[in-house]
């Protein structure tokens, strides 16, 4: 059961968690069902990496509970993370999710909005179904807590576009609410309804903010390196949408002026043309930008690993510790 990447694909393999949760999306959310769930399905079926549930049912296993019953909160998290996706995608304009058209794109934006709505809901009704009790509800908190965190970091997020000296610790503020969130409330929530005290529940939630943010400043470096082809969404929408991801400021930090000046404004012009990408890419690269950003994603990876101390070994460990290193191994 392992998370480590295939050499050629850059995906982490599926262990039989995964083919659990791909089994059990696709029992709940059948071909046939009506309108709404019809859209709800478009987003989630077929699913990304799963990485987040995968993450709840680890962890569960990790501190010896039965991943089988956590399932229905694991999904709940991807039911989240998935809502997420179908309003930002609103947000910035871009049309592609996982190499097909985004929801918005396929089924007009009212409904790409109502979908990721009735899945935020579908989130809680999906936690409500655990037991015990006590650990559904400080399941749902910790959801609705990362739901919040979202929120905030999207509106910081638009606050910092077209800046490149908006700075390291801005980006990482963002990171933290609108990736390293959700990653926490996975991990929270699995240890919760695994059986874990709150002192290790709280120390799997800080290995999962800190894998999320390890997991963003991968993602943002494959955007800088990679095509749509292998990414899965529009590799020009960070250029397009003037946001300043890590490779960017850690470039504008040991630029020269010129290139200072020419970052500034290829991200105020929000254009994206091949040329333009092009050239964008090749500043992020001369400057450092991108080997910066690949050591910083190391250094939370390390941090996230360093987390996992105090659990026995096994192979929910195991899938753990190798989440960090795939995280980590950014546009390698």
């Amino acid at each position: 059961m392992t998370m480590l990447a295939h050499a050629n694909s850059g995906r982490p393999e599926q262990p039989a968690f995964e083919r659990r949760l791909r089994d059990e999306l696709h029992r709940r959310w059948p071909a046939g069902a009506d309108e709404l769930d019809a859209l709800a399905r478009y987003a989630l079926l077929p699913p990304g990496k799963l990485l987040r549930p995968l993450l709840a049912l680890a962890c569960a296993e990790a501190v010896g509970g039965a991943p089988d019953d956590v399932v229905p909160a694991a999904l709940a998290v991807e039911y989240l993370h998935v809502a997420t996706l179908v309003h930002d995608d609103i947000i910035d304009a871009d049309d592609v999710r996982r190499s097909r058209p985004a929801v918005h794109a396929a089924h007009g934006v009212p409904d790409a909005i109502v979908a990721g709505d009735h899945l935020i809901f579908a989130a809680f009704t999906a936690i409500g179904e655990c037991r015990p009790a006590r650990a559904a509800t400080a399941a749902a908190t910790a959801l609705a807590a990362a739901g919040s965190d979202l929120c905030r970091g999207q509106v910081l997020e638009a606050r910092l576009a077209g800046n490149p000296a908006a700075g390291v610790e801005a980006y990482l503020t963002v990171a933290a609410l609108k990736t390293g969130a959700l990653f926490r409330a996975a991990c929270r929530i699995g240890a919760l309804l695994g059986g874990a005290d709150a002192e290790r529940a709280d120390r799997l939630g800080e290995y999962g903010e800190l894998l999320g943010i390890a997991f963003q400043i991968r993602d943002d470096v494959l955007a800088c390196t990679l095509g749509p082809e292998a990414t899965g969404k529009p590799s020009t929408s960070d250029l397009a949408n003037g946001r300043p991801t890590l490779p960017v400021l850690l470039a504008f930090e040991a630029a020269d002026p010129a290139t200072r000046r020419a970052l500034a404004a290829a991200l105020a012009r929000r254009s994206a043309g091949p040329g333009e990408l092009a050239e964008f890419r090749a500043m992020l690269v001369a400057t450092g930008g991108v080997d910066r950003a690949r050591a910083r994603a190391t250094e939370y990876g390390e941090q996230a690993l360093a987390r996992l101390d105090t659990l026995e070994a096994s192979a929910s460990r195991d899938l753990l510790a190798s989440a960090a290193a795939w995280a980590t191994g950014a546009g390698r």
